[in-house]
C-alpha cells in the first residue's frame, strides 16, 4: 500500500489550539483563543434545561429549526431592515466555520480562485484547497487594516470564482462600512463570481458604529453568502452553532454539502435560541456596549506596559505592537511570553500568507476583569 498523501500537506495543529496548550502547560494567562470565559445569558441557560427536559432529542430539520430560521430572519429585519425567507433563504450550520465551508464547497471548482484578504481566518484557505481551488493572498493595508483597492481590481479576473471578506475584522477589529460594499459591487460587477461575507461579530462594534452587512447592498446580496454565528452573540463558543443568509439558488447549493457534513445541528440548543432571541432581543443590542466597556477596560490595563495598543474598532481582539520590549519574530515571542511570563497570546503572523515587517500579537478581552487584572500584572513586569 502506498503512503497517504495528504490533501492538506501544509497544514497542522492550528495556532490557537498551540497557545491554548502552551497556556495550560505553564499556567499562563489564556489571552490567545478566542473565547469568553464567563457565562451564556441565565435566561437562555434555563431555556436550554427546559428544552433538554422536553421532546427536543431528535433531528432537526436539515436546514435548521422552523422556529429559529424564523427568528432570524425577525432579527435581520429589525436590525438591518433586510427582509429574507426563512424557508429558503437561511440554513442552520455546527458553527459559522462550518458554513464558511459548506459555502466554499458549494461555489468554488478545480482551477477556480478565491481572493481572501490578510490577515484572514485560518480556515479559509484550506477550505479553498479542498475544493481544488487556489487561494490568492492580497494584503490589507497598514496601520488601518483596509482594502487596497488598486491591488483588488487588478487581481479579478474570469478565474475569480469567490471573494471573502470579514467585518468586523478578525484579528485587526476593522470594519467595512456600505461605501466599501458599495465599491466591491462595482467591482465584481463584470465577473462571473460570488461574496462570502465573514460577519461572525456583527455586534462587537464599538465608540457608536454600526454593523454594515452585505445583506443590505442589494446588487452585493444576491451572490453573497452571509455567515454568522450564535457562539459568539451568546458567550457560548462551545455550542457550534451558526447560520448562513444566501439567495434561494445559493442556499439549495449550501445545503447540498451541508447535508452530508452534518446534515443538522443539536435541537435543543436551536429550539432554546429560537425561544431567546424572540423574547430577548436586548441582549445583541446591548452587546456593543458590554464588549466596549471590556476593550476600554483591557487598554487601561495595557497603558502602564511596553506594549502599545491598535485602534479596535470591534470584535473582541486587540492587536499590541511589542517592538518596544523585544525583536523577537512574533511567533517566537508569543512562546517566549507565555513560557516565561505566563500570558497567552496569538502571534498575528500566522494570519498572513506572507507577513509584514511588524511586531504584532493578538489579545483577547472577552475575559471576567479578574483574568484581565492578571495577565496586566504579568504584563507590566517586562
Amino acid at each position: 500500500m502506498k503512503a497517504l498523501v495528504s490533501k492538506l500537506p501544509s497544514v497542522g495543529t492550528t495556532i490557537f489550539t498551540v497557545m491554548t496548550q502552551l497556556a495550560e502547560q505553564h499556567r499562563a494567562v489564556n489571552l490567545s483563543q478566542g473565547f469568553p470565559n464567563f457565562d451564556p445569558p441565565a435566561g437562555l441557560i434555563d431555556l436550554v434545561d427546559k428544552c433538554l427536559a422536553g421532546r427536543h432529542h431528535q433531528y432537526a430539520p436539515m436546514p435548521g429549526s422552523v422556529a429559529l430560521r424564523a427568528a432570524i430572519a425577525g432579527k435581520l429585519k429589525d436590525m438591518y431592515g433586510v427582509t429574507v425567507d426563512p424557508g429558503t433563504d437561511i440554513t442552520v450550520t455546527s458553527g459559522a466555520t462550518e458554513a464558511i465551508f459548506d459555502a466554499i464547497q458549494a461555489v468554488v471548482r478545480r482551477g477556480d480562485e478565491v481572493i481572501v484578504f490578510d490577515p484572514c481566518y485560518d480556515s479559509y484557505e484550506p477550505s479553498i484547497t479542498l475544493a481544488g481551488g487556489k487561494a490568492v493572498h492580497l494584503p490589507l493595508l497598514l496601520p488601518d487594516f483596509t482594502i487596497d483597492w488598486d491591488r483588488f481590481a487588478a487581481s479579478l479576473n474570469e478565474r475569480t470564482r469567490l471573494v471573502i471578506v470579514n467585518s468586523p475584522h478578525n484579528p485587526s477589529g476593522a470594519l467595512l462600512d456600505a461605501a466599501d460594499f458599495d465599491r466591491i459591487a462595482e467591482l465584481l460587477r463584470p465577473y462571473d463570481c460570488y461574496l462570502l461575507s465573514d460577519e461572525v461579530y456583527e455586534h462587537v462594534v464599538f465608540d457608536g458604529a454600526r454593523h454594515s452587512t452585505v445583506l443590505a447592498q442589494r446588487e452585493l446580496a444576491a451572490r453573497s453568502f452571509a455567515v454568522f454565528s450564535f457562539g459568539k452573540t451568546y458567550h457560548a463558543t462551545g455550542w457550534k452553532l451558526g447560520y448562513c443568509v444566501a439567495p434561494a439558488a445559493l442556499s439549495a447549493e449550501l445545503r447540498r454539502v451541508h447535508q452530508y457534513v452534518t446534515f443538522s445541528s443539536t435541537t435543543p440548543l436551536q429550539q432554546a435560541l429560537a425561544e431567546y432571541l424572540v423574547a430577548h432581543p436586548e441582549h445583541h443590542r446591548e452587546l456593543p456596549a458590554f464588549y466596549q466597556e471590556r476593550r476600554d477596560y483591557f487598554a487601561a490595563l495595557l497603558e502602564p506596559t511596553k506594549f502599545r495598543a491598535l485602534p479596535a474598532p470591534g470584535t473582541y481582539f486587540q492587536l499590541a505592537d511589542y517592538s518596544a520590549i523585544s525583536e523577537l519574530p512574533d511567533v517566537e515571542f508569543a512562546r517566549w511570553l507565555t513560557i516565561e511570563h505566563g500570558v497567552a497570546t496569538i502571534p498575528v503572523s500566522v494570519f498572513y500568507e506572507r507577513p509584514p515587517d511588524v511586531k504584532l500579537v493578538r489579545f483577547c478581552f472577552a475575559k471576567e476583569n479578574a483574568t484581565l487584572d492578571a495577565a496586566a500584572r504579568r504584563l507590566r513586569a517586562l
